[in-house]
C-alpha cells in the first residue's frame, strides 16, 4: 500500500490531550510503498534526516501559520506515544494544492463558494512554463487575445477574461502588480486565478475577477534544484532554486532566473530577461515569523507588431481600387514588419518585508510592506491597413504594394508602496464555529507617463517587408502624465459552521480613495489630440491640458451559503458586488462634462453583481477536486451614447455561462488539470462593441476547454500530454474597413516525456503545438494585423537536484 507519514516535532507536550494534539510546525511528508506498517518513525528531538531525500519521493508541507503556503490532507488513522507521533494519511495530490496561499481564503478551495482555479508548481514544471500567460493556459477562457490599438499595441500580460480587461487586476501575494511587463514564474509557488468580481477581497478590480501569484518562501530543509534548458530557435534558459537551512528556525533562499529566446516561427523577435529573489525567514517554526524577500527582474526584448492579416478569413480590401487584396493570400508568418530600433525594455524591483505572529494556536496576525516599481520604455513599429495606408506602383501586382508603418511608443514608470495587516481566527461560540480573515491596507499607487516627440518610419512592403533600418530612439519632450491613486480599506469576512452540514458566509470591504491626475501636451503639433501654443510659448512646449481629482468611498460585499451533501460533495451559492472606480484601472481622468471616457470625474463607479450556483466534489481518497458552476455578472454604469450625441452611463453587459473543471490525481500515478467553459458575453443596453454588430462581448470565446495529463508509468518513465481549445473570437469596433471581424477557433496539442537518470538528475522533453496548427492567438481592435500562434517548438531541460 502507498502510505504517509506525518511526523511532528511536539514543542508543548502535556499541555493538551493526545487526542487534542493539533500540528503547529513544518511537516515532511514521506511517500514510501511499505507492506502495511509504517516506513520511517521519528523519535521526539530527533532531527529530520535530509540526507536521505534523493532516496525518497518527497513532498514538503507547512502547517497553517507556519507559512503562507499551507499543506493539506485527510487524515487517516492516528497512533500515539509519549515520545512519537506517527499519522498515515491519503497521498496529497502536486496537481490540486487544496486551499489558497492568501489568507482571505481561509476555508480549502472544496468548501469555498467561489470557481477558483490553482495552478501549482508542479504543473508550471511539468508543462514547461516560463512566464505568466502560458500559466493561464490552463484556465478555460483566460488568455491574451487582445493586440492592443493602432496607437496602443499590447505588451506584456494583456489578459482578457470572462469579457473584460483584467490586465491591472493582477496580483503578487495578495497586493497589485501594475505594469504591462512580462511576468516570469521562476519564483512562482503556484497561480490563483478566482473568477468573478474581486472586490471585497482585493479593493477596485476588474468585474471579471482577479490573478493571484504566490512567490516562494524559505523552508527548513536545505537543497539545490536546477534546470537547463535548450528549445527551438535556439532559445536557452536556466533556474537555481537554493534553498539552505542555517538554523533550527532560519532559512534562506535563492531564486535565479535567465533566458534568452528566438520566437519559433518570427524572424527577429527576440527575448532576454534575467531574474533574482533572494528570501530570508526567521523563526520557522515559531509562533513568531519574519519574511523578507526582493525580487529584481530586467527584460530586453524585441516587441512583437504582428503581421498584416490579409487572406485571413473575412478578410476584404479596405476600397474598390486595391480589390487586388480580395483574392491575395496571406503573408509569411515569419515576416517581421518592425525595423531595427524597435525594443522593450522593462526592470522590475520589489521589496518585501512581512512579519506573523501566532496570538493563539488558532489566531495569526500578518504585517506585510512592500515596495515595488515597474519601469517600462518601448519602440514598437506595426503595419496600418486602411485605404490611406496602402501605396500600390503596380495596382494588379499586390507584390509590389506597401504598408504605411505606425511608431507606438511608451516611457512609463509604476511605483507603489503598501502596508496591510490581516488578522484570521478560529473560534466557536456557542455551537456556531467561525472562520474569520479581517485586515485594514494603506497603499500609495502612482504612474509617471513620460511624454516622448513623434516619430515616423517609412512605408513596409506587404510581401517583402525589410526591417533593417534605424528610426532613432525615444526623446523625452516634458509633455508627462502623473496619476497617483491612495486608497484606504477595511474589511472582515467570516464563514459560520451552522451544523455539520451547513456553512454561510459573508464579507464587507470598504475603502476610500483618492485619485489626482495632471497630463500636458507638447503644443503646436498635428493630428488628433494637437493644441496650439499659447503666446509666448514655442512649438513643442508642453501645455498642461488636464489636471483634476477624484475621490469617494466604495463598499464591496459578498455572502455564500453551503450544502454538505456527504463528506466528500457539496452545492453552495454565492453573490458579490464590485466596484470600479473612475481611473480605477489606469490612473488616468478624464475632465467631468463631455467625452466618452469611463474615467470622466463626474462618472459613477463601474460595478459588478455576479451571482454563482455551483457544486464541488473531492474523490479517489481526496486526491481529486472536480467542480462545476453556473455564474451570472451584470455589469452596470457602462458609458453609452445618447441620442443627442452626449454621453451617459446607462449603459450594461451581462457574461453568463457555466465551468467545469478537474484537478488532482486520477490514481496515485496520473494526475489531471482540466476544464471546460461555455460563456454568453453580451451588451444588453448601449451601443454594441463588435465589429460585426452583434451584442457579443468581443476577445471573449464562447467555448474554451484546456486539458493536461501525466502519468508516471515506472518509477524512472513518465509521460504527458494535453489539448487545448478557444472559439472564435469576436474583435472590437472601431469604423476598420474589410478587415476581419473574428477569428476561428482552433485545437493545439502539447505532449511531455520525462526520464529519471538517477536521484540527482533527471531529462525532460517538452513539445508544443504537436500538429503546428496554424491559428491567430490575438488580433487588435482595427482588425489591420493579428498575432500567429506559436508552431511546433521542442524544448529539452535537465533537471538536477542535490
Amino acid at each position: 500500500m502507498i502510505t504517509i507519514l506525518f511526523i511532528i516535532y511536539r514543542i508543548t507536550p502535556g499541555q493538551r490531550k493526545p487526542d487534542d494534539e493539533k500540528c503547529r510546525f513544518c511537516a515532511v511528508w514521506y511517500v514510501l510503498i511499505t507492506k502495511n506498517k509504517p516506513a520511517f518513525i521519528m523519535e521526539k528531538n530527533a532531527s529530520l534526516p535530509f540526507g536521505s531525500f534523493n532516496s525518497l519521493a518527497l513532498f514538503t508541507g507547512l502547517c497553517l501559520g507556519a507559512s503562507p503556503a499551507t499543506g493539506i490532507a485527510a487524515e487517516k488513522s492516528v497512533k500515539n506515544s509519549e515520545e512519537t507521533l506517527v499519522v498515515e494519511a491519503t497521498p496529497p495530490s502536486l496537481y490540486s494544492p487544496g486551499a489558497s496561499a492568501d489568507p482571505k481564503f481561509n476555508k480549502p478551495l472544496v468548501d469555498t463558494t467561489r470557481t477558483i482555479t490553482v495552478i501549482p508548481e508542479q504543473v508550471i514544471k511539468d508543462q514547461g512554463v516560463t512566464n505568466l500567460i502560458d500559466a493561464l493556459k490552463n484556465v478555460p477562457g483566460v488568455g491574451a487575445f487582445y493586440a492592443g490599438e493602432n496607437g496602443s499595441s499590447t505588451t506584456g500580460d494583456a489578459i482578457y477574461m470572462r469579457g473584460v480587461d483584467t490586465s491591472n487586476s493582477i496580483y503578487v501575494d495578495g497586493i497589485r502588480d501594475i505594469g504591462s511587463v512580462t511576468r516570469d514564474t521562476f519564483n512562482t509557488q503556484q497561480v490563483e486565478v478566482i473568477k468573478g468580481p474581486a472586490g471585497t477581497d482585493y479593493g477596485r478590480s476588474a468585474p471579471s475577477g482577479s490573478i493571484n501569484m504566490i512567490s516562494k518562501q524559505p523552508r527548513l530543509d536545505s537543497g539545490i534544484d536546477g534546470s537547463a534548458s535548450i528549445g527551438s530557435a535556439w532559445s536557452r534558459r536556466g533556474t537555481l532554486d537554493l534553498n539552505q537551512a542555517f538554523s533550527d528556525n532560519a532559512a534562506f533562499r535563492l531564486n535565479l532566473m535567465g533566458e534568452k529566446t528566438h520566437d519559433a516561427g518570427r524572424d527577429y523577435i527576440e527575448n532576454e530577461r534575467y531574474g533574482i529573489a533572494p528570501s530570508l525567514a526567521f523563526g520557522l517554526d515559531t509562533p513568531t515569523r519574519l519574511y523578507l524577500n526582493y525580487l529584481h527582474v530586467r527584460q530586453n526584448n524585441t516587441p512583437d507588431g504582428g503581421i498584416p492579416t490579409v487572406g485571413l478569413p473575412g478578410y476584404s480590401a479596405p476600397s474598390p481600387k486595391y480589390a487586388a487584396l480580395n483574392s491575395a493570400g496571406k503573408v509569411d508568418t515569419n515576416n517581421f514588419y518592425g525595423t531595427d530600433s524597435d525594443y522593450d525594455k522593462s526592470t522590475t524591483d520589489s521589496g518585501t518585508l512581512r512579519f506573523e505572529h501566532d496570538l493563539t494556536d488558532n489566531t495569526t496576525v500578518r504585517n506585510t510592506t512592500r515596495w515595488s516599481r515597474v519601469k517600462q520604455e518601448y519602440l514598437l513599429t506595426a503595419v496600418m491597413g486602411g485605404a490611406s495606408n496602402i501605396t500600390a506602383p503596380d495596382i494588379n501586382d499586390v507584390n509590389t504594394w506597401s504598408w504605411s508603418r505606425l511608431v507606438n511608443t511608451k516611457d512609463v514608470s509604476n511605483r507603489i508602496l503598501t502596508n496591510q495587516t490581516n488578522i484570521t481566527s478560529t473560534f466557536n461560540t456557542g455551537s456556531i464555529g467561525h472562520d474569520v480573515s479581517a485586515g485594514v491596507e494603506f497603499t500609495r499607487e502612482n504612474q509617471t507617463n513620460y511624454g516622448v516627440n513623434a516619430m515616423t518610419a517609412p512605408a513596409v512592403n506587404l510581401y517583402h517587408p525589410v526591417s533593417n533600418l534605424s528610426i532613432g530612439g525615444l526623446d523625452r519632450n516634458g509633455a508627462n502624465a502623473n496619476g497617483q491613486t491612495d486608497t484606504f480599506g477595511i474589511y472582515a469576512f467570516d464563514t459560520l459552521t451552522l451544523t455539520e452540514r451547513i456553512e454561510v458566509n459573508g464579507g464587507l470591504r470598504l475603502d476610500n480613495y483618492h485619485t489626482k491626475y495632471d497630463s500636458a501636451t507638447a503644443c503646436g503639433g498635428s493630428g488628433r489630440g494637437a493644441i496650439a501654443c499659447p503666446p509666448g510659448q514655442s512649438t513643442g512646449s508642453p501645455v498642461t491640458t488636464v489636471d483634476t481629482a477624484k475621490s469617494g468611498n466604495l463598499v464591496n460585499w459578498k455572502a455564500g451559503a453551503l450544502y454538505r451533501l456527504t463528506e466528500q460533495g457539496n452545492i453552495y451559492v454565492n453573490y458579490a458586488i464590485s466596484q470600479q472606480p473612475p481611473g480605477g484601472s489606469s490612473f488616468a481622468l478624464a475632465a467631468s462634462g463631455s467625452g466618452n471616457s469611463a474615467n470622466r470625474t463626474d462618472f459613477k463607479p463601474q460595478k459588478a453583481k455576479s451571482s454563482e450556483l455551483g457544486t464541488k466534489w473531492q474523490i479517489f481518497d481526496n486526491r481529486l477536486l472536480l467542480s462545476a458552476a453556473l455564474f451570472r455578472t451584470d455589469i452596470e454604469n457602462e458609458v453609452a451614447a445618447n441620442d443627442d450625441g452626449t454621453w451617459s452611463q446607462y449603459g450594461k453587459k451581462r457574461v453568463e455561462g457555466y465551468e467545469l473543471s478537474a484537478t488532482g490525481n486520477l490514481t496515485p500515478d496520473w494526475t489531471i488539470i482540466a476544464g471546460y467553459t461555455q460563456q454568453h458575453a453580451t451588451v444588453t443596453e448601449g451601443q454594441n462593441v463588435a465589429q460585426d454588430g452583434s451584442s457579443a462581448l468581443a476577445y471573449t470565446p464562447k467555448h474554451a476547454f484546456t486539458l493536461w495529463t501525466q502519468y508516471q508509468a515506472t518509477s524512472d518513465l513518465s509521460v504527458g500530454g494535453g489539448v487545448r481549445y478557444v472559439g472564435s473570437l469576436r474583435r472590437g469596433s472601431d469604423g476598420a474597413v474589410g478587415t476581419p471581424d473574428h477569428t476561428e477557433g482552433y485545437w493545439v496539442a502539447d505532449a511531455k516525456l520525462g526520464y529519471r537518470v538517477n536521484s540527482n538528475l533527471d531529462l525532460q522533453l517538452n513539445m508544443y503545438n504537436l500538429f503546428d496548427t496554424d491559428y491567430v492567438a490575438s488580433i487588435n481592435k482595427s482588425g489591420y494585423r493579428y498575432h500567429p500562434g506559436e508552431p511546433r517548438t521542442f524544448m529539452l531541460t535537465a533537471n538536477v537536484h542535490f
